[in-house]
């Protein structure tokens, strides 16, 4: 009798436990990357980068976090964005990547009337070529964009807006980084500041959070052009409350865990 009562107890756990399974749906994440684009190694290192942020994202049940190549025509992008809830965009010259498909463009577009969560990181905000800025910035917030762009490698104290305390910021304080940050950034109206930097002996933003209007949120940093950088905790709970942020995904009052 009390083994019956055991495995009756056993299938009713494994029933909920399948009926709770069965009722989630996960909130599709596409990690976008790109091979090496002749920047020195260990800069740029787009795939090993989303790599470690697909390790993050894996933490957390609701998100499904897929690890996407978009080099060369990136065809099958249209058909992905249209199944996604969110993309993390770390490419080569990412404005100009985003406006020379008028289909890719689109489909981003789309993505984001359906209210989907958008970041990007790095080079991933970039344009030489200042026709592709605000398309982008319509979409993600930001963009490193047009001649007059500037960047430089600095060691520097990064440091968070006080003045409100937003979701994305939990569990960060002030530290010390060496890095290439881009600022003097284009900047939508509603974007708010996440982080700064003293570059040239002044403040500037070199991470945003954008609510757009369409009712979608994007986040922004202009960080990460040393990989090594993604060691440091703060960087990676940044980068991924950046991210849960863009999901709608509720952060821990006292900030994500990272080892």
């Amino acid at each position: 009798m009390v083994r019956w009562i055991g495995v009756f107890t056993f299938l009713g756990l494994l029933a909920i436990t399948l009926q709770t399974s069965a009722g989630e749906t996960k909130k599709r994440v596409l990690l976008l990357w790109q091979s090496p684009d002749g920047h020195p190694k260990n800069t740029h290192e787009y795939q090993l980068g989303q790599k470690i942020l697909k390790r993050e994202l894996d933490k957390f049940p609701s998100i499904d976090p897929v690890l996407v190549n978009a080099d060369g025509a990136w065809r099958e992008g249209p058909d992905l964005l249209a199944k996604a809830d969110g993309v993390v965009l770390f490419v080569s010259e990412g404005a100009k990547w985003l406006c020379a498909d008028a289909k890719r463009l689109a489909a981003f577009q789309a993505c984001a009337k359906r209210k989907a969560g958008f970041t990007v990181l790095h080079w991933g905000m970039g344009t030489k070529d200042a026709k592709n800025i605000q398309p982008f910035v319509d979409l993600f917030g930001g963009c490193h964009g047009g001649p007059d762009r500037k960047y430089q490698v600095v060691d520097t104290r990064a440091f968070f807006v006080a003045f409100q305390r937003h979701p994305i910021q939990l569990g960060l304080n002030t530290f010390k980084v060496r890095d290439e940050f881009y600022y003097d950034l284009k900047l939508a109206k509603a974007s708010k500041s996440m982080l700064m930097a003293n570059i040239d002996k002044k403040a500037h933003t070199v991470a945003w959070a954008y609510p757009r209007d369409d009712g979608g949120r994007s986040f922004g940093f202009s960080g990460l052009h040393f990989h090594e950088n993604w060691q440091m905790p703060e960087y990676r709970r940044l980068v991924t409350q950046g991210v849960l942020w863009t999901m709608n995904i509720a952060i821990p009052k006292g900030g994500i865990t990272v080892k």
